[in-house]
């Protein structure tokens, strides 16, 4: 399971995420040829008002979403790092979604199957759309194994909690 090669990440600054969600739609038509948010591979989530937060896949260093499927229906690209999803495969039992850290899977709206982020091959089309609005909420880069990414496998809640008391002070946690 260990990749050799560079892999592709998405990082994440959060305090700069707008809300717009350009990134859940350019999602949506890549992957489902339509505006589809509720199965774009990201979401933004806004729990607390004023408050945004991109989630998506972290491509954790030791895989808890892969090494949880009874079906062996999750694999990793070694190119990209990316999480891929045989629906053959899938039953959408859900294990993978218990097993990741940052409850970032989801059962697809139409099929019912596993969902996860798969990089656009490489070339992810969310932090593109938010390059060119100038948010530098999310950007692409390619680096070495090594790195833990896991740090960024949290929930939605527990981003939101850490933002609003950055943003608003001690009693904004008490909202989420």
């Amino acid at each position: 399971m260990a990749i050799k090669e560079p892999t592709v990440w998405i990082v994440r600054d959060f305090l700069r995420c707008s809300g717009c969600r350009r990134c859940e739609i350019v999602c949506s038509l890549r992957h489902e040829g339509k505006i589809w948010p509720e199965a774009s591979r990201i979401r933004i989530f806004s729990l607390v008002p004023g408050v945004e937060v991109p989630h998506l896949c972290s491509q954790c260093d030791d895989y808890p979403c892969v090494k949880a499927c009874p079906m062996n229906a999750l694999s990793i690209n070694t190119r990209t790092g990316a999480v891929m999803v045989d629906k053959e495969a899938c039953n959408g039992c859900g294990s993978c979604i218990k097993a990741c850290p940052g409850n970032v899977p989801f059962l697809h709206p139409g099929d019912g199957k596993a969902t996860i982020c798969d990089l656009c091959d490489g070339d992810p089309q969310c932090a593109k759309v938010c390059q060119e609005a100038k948010f530098d909420a999310l950007w692409t880069v390619v680096e070495r194994p090594g790195a833990s990414r896991k740090l960024f496998a949290r929930t939605p809640e527990s981003y939101t909690a850490d933002l609003a008391h950055n943003l608003y002070g001690e009693k904004a946690e008490e909202v989420v």
